[in-house]
């Protein structure tokens, strides 16, 4: 893998943990503020922040196994 290759995975890692940490927010906000009354927000929010830490980690072990080998 190139130096640039490399790079753009670092950026694309930080990126997704950035976003992952954005839905994580969402999911705290709505158990802190607006549970029980917005319980039907629960599957949808849940659903994004899985997807959005589900990436994250794909691509830090993509680079973690490049950083590594």
């Amino acid at each position: 893998m190139s130096d640039d290759e490399l790079k753009a995975l670092e950026k694309e890692v930080r990126k997704l943990k950035r976003i992952a940490s954005e839905w994580a927010a969402q999911l705290h906000d709505l158990v802190e503020d607006r549970l029980p009354a917005g319980y039907e927000e629960i599957p949808g929010i849940a659903q994004s922040t899985y997807d959005a830490c589900k990436a994250w980690a794909d691509a830090s072990k993509r680079l973690s196994e490049v950083t590594t080998a």
